[in-house]
């Protein structure tokens, strides 16, 4: 528990501080360009929009624009003409009435015009009001009923050929000056009520075409709300050079967060959560992995620093970018870093590298007035990066690497290709030359670099790449030449283990390409004495028979460490140290304590055992198993397929039993797998020969 978290806190804390390494790489390229400018002040420089905005102040002036361009609703009702005429014909009756009234008739007139005032009271309080005098009453009841009738027939007839027509408020007064001039000019009208008849006309005429104020407020607010927000655009000139700022221009600037007096921190939460959204990535692609906490540790520091290495070299990249007329982006090494994690540490590692470096990329390289992400950098650099993860797959030299880099040029080249042809900018001939040379730049870079960069990784974070080990299996290797020399029988069962140990890996899934190069060395300790060990005892003679079981014991014993020593002392990988430390495990050296029993002598199980530690890789125990195999079946005389199986089932029961697997997660599956590919190599080794004739 302890040592889990120790390794979660080393992760978290390598987290924080790679985080904060990028949020200082990338920071001020999320800040958008502000300027210290003051109203009415001639502009340096030529400043454009760097974003997308809502200007309000206009587009509410072009609403109310618009809604007062719209055309009020107007209803004409002909239910006013009526209701008006209707007023007109009371009047005279009620006048009509008063005179034809038997109780009223032999009254004095001032009495009938009290009466006819009471009828008369409501016309008074309604609308506007229309107030007969005294003599205009009394004008009315000197006629007689006939009179009055025609009169009443004139005045509704001529109220509503006005009223007939469509009249608003504005016309109201033209049109009761029409009713006048009508009763004026009509002479069947005595003059004594002509007064009276021009103030009942005039009263009688109001607007008649009324306004919908519902219908119009509806135009109003659909007129309003067709008018598009107006923006102030990405990219649009907010004030030229040399021209004046003024109150709508420096008001554009503060809209758009130009000014120098304006901070914003969207930009720098936003870059905040991309990084933790790039860590947060790392971290569970590092949880997710199936290896020891050390090796884990070693690889996130490898991972991490390829990855700041990668963003460092966009940033000095980019830099220097705004000297160029032309996008030099394009000269940054696509596939370095995905070459780089896929030799160093595997291929899930290397995508995910892919991904991240072609994301920051797009953050890095923005320009213009783009403040988020450049997408065809991004898209140019994972193409890239990802025919070099594919490509790379089957490099086992540092020369495939060069290969590899021709063909990421290609990818490269293809992608600029179609980067120019899809824009809608027009490129001269030095321009298509130098998008071109900046592709395949870009390709031999990646390859060049990944080749310098390699050595460097892999001596200071102790990393065995495959072209590590392909390094390693050279013959030429002083180590493998002392071997040879030296102990030519261990070099020749070192090869036979190599070519065991190699099958079974690779049927279970583990480094077949390790477990080879660890088998060439596994032994190297016998090179100290090397006549002890009965493959390289050439005569007949061994030495063992004239020692006591205890000497024998030590020196046997000893072959693990001494290699280990001397593998260290040539600075060898710590993986190939292990192999030859625990291919034995702490297995029993079952000869001589067998023989010091038989001596009578006094024999301690433990002490004949090897030092260990158990293998603590599936590749290393597959090693033990594939060396003891070997040794097995070369010592037999007449081997056969039904004998080499019973061995192999009996050397892998017997470490299984004796708990030499307990340290590493080798299965009873895979060990069933691992002995059907041991039996099938052994069988193709020692397989039946024709015997030819004398």
């Amino acid at each position: 528990m302890q040592k889990l978290v120790g390794y979660r806190t080393f992760i978290l804390s390598a987290i924080v501080l790679t985080g904060l390494i990028l949020f200082l790489l990338l920071v001020n390229g999320v800040r958008p360009d502000q300027y210290d400018i003051e109203r009415f002040q001639l502009s340096n420089e030529t400043i454009r929009s760097v974003k997308t905005i809502e200007d309000p102040v206009k587009t509410e002036e072009e609403r109310e624009r618009a809604a007062d361009e719209v055309t009020s609703v107007y209803e004409f009702s002909e239910e006013i003409a009526d209701n008006r005429a209707a007023i007109v014909t009371s009047v005279f009756d009620y006048v009509i009435e008063i005179k034809e009234d038997a109780s009223l008739k032999n009254k004095p007139v001032e009495e009938q015009v009290v009466a006819l005032k009471e009828n008369l009271h409501i016309l008074e309080s309604e609308g506007e009001g229309i107030r007969f005098t005294d003599d205009a009453l009394k004008s009315l009841l000197a006629l007689n009923p006939t009179t009055l009738k025609s009169i009443r027939e004139s005045l509704t007839t001529s109220i509503r050929d006005i009223m007939s027509k469509p009249i608003r408020l504005e016309d109201v007064a033209n049109s009761k000056n029409e009713i006048e001039k009508r009763i004026r000019a009509n002479m069947s009208i005595p003059g004594t009520i002509l007064p009276t008849a021009v103030l009942i006309g005039r009263y009688s005429i109001i607007e008649n075409e009324l306004l919908n104020t519902d219908l119009t407020q509806a135009r109003v607010e659909q007129a309003r709300s067709s008018i598009e927000p107006t923006r102030i655009l990405q990219g649009q000139v907010i004030v030229q050079e040399g021209q004046i700022v003024d109150r709508e221009v420096y008001r554009q600037l503060e809209l758009v967060g130009m000014l120098t007096n304006q901070s914003s921190l969207k930009p720098i939460v936003g870059l905040i959560l991309f990084i933790v959204l790039c860590m947060w990535l790392v971290y569970m692609q590092m949880s997710k992995w199936d290896a020891d906490n050390e090796e884990r540790q070693r690889a996130f520091v490898v991972v991490m620093i390829i990855f700041i290495f990668s963003v460092g070299g966009m940033k000095l990249i980019s830099l220097v970018s705004n000297n160029f007329d032309v996008t030099i982006a394009f000269l940054f090494p696509t596939a370095l870093a995905p070459m780089l994690v896929r030799s160093l540490i595997n291929e899930r590692f290397a995508v995910l590298m892919a991904f991240l470096t072609a994301a920051i990329a797009g953050v890095v390289f923005q320009e213009g007035y783009s403040v988020v992400f450049q997408m065809d950098i991004a898209l140019y650099i994972l193409f890239g990066g990802m025919a070099g993860l594919y490509v790379i797959q089957g490099a086992e030299k540092r020369s495939h690497l060069l290969q590899t880099s021709m063909i990421v040029a290609v990818v490269n080249v293809i992608f600029t290709a179609f980067y120019l042809l899809m824009t809608q900018s027009e490129y001269g001939a030095s321009e298509y030359l130098f998008y071109g040379v900046a592709a395949i730049t870009s390709g031999l870079l990646s390859g060049a670099l990944t080749i310098g960069l390699l050595p460097f990784f892999e001596t200071a974070f102790g990393l065995l790449s495959a072209m590590k080990l392909i390094e390693l299996s050279n013959p030429n290797h002083p180590l493998l030449k002392k071997i040879l020399t030296e102990t030519p029988g261990t070099y020749h069962h070192s090869v036979m283990v190599a070519n065991l140990a190699d099958a079974a890996c690779e049927s279970i899934g583990a480094d077949g390409l390790l477990a080879r190069v660890g088998c060439y060395y596994h032994d190297i300790g016998k090179t100290k004495r090397p006549g002890f060990f009965i493959e390289n005892q050439m005569s007949h003679t061994n030495p063992h028979d004239s020692l006591p079981p205890e000497t024998s014991r030590d020196i046997i014993l000893s072959h693990g460490t001494d290699g280990a020593k001397l593998l260290q002392k040539h600075k060898m990988p710590k993986e190939i140290i292990d192999i030859a430390e625990q291919h034995h495990g702490t297995s029993l050296l079952k000869y001589f304590y067998f023989k010091a029993k038989e001596d009578g002598k006094p024999a301690k199980e433990e002490e004949y055992r090897y030092a260990g530690p158990k293998p603590q890789k599936k590749e290393t125990a597959v090693i033990s198993i594939a060396d003891s195999v070997e040794a097995a079946v070369r010592s037999m005389k007449h081997p056969t397929s039904e004998k080499i199986q019973e061995i192999v089932v009996s050397i892998i029961k017997d470490k299984l039993h004796d708990g030499q697997f307990d340290e590493c997660d080798l299965s009873l599956k895979e060990l069933k797998t691992i002995e059907r590919v041991l039996c099938e190599t052994l069988n193709g080794i020692f397989h039946s020969r024709i015997e030819y004739p004398q």
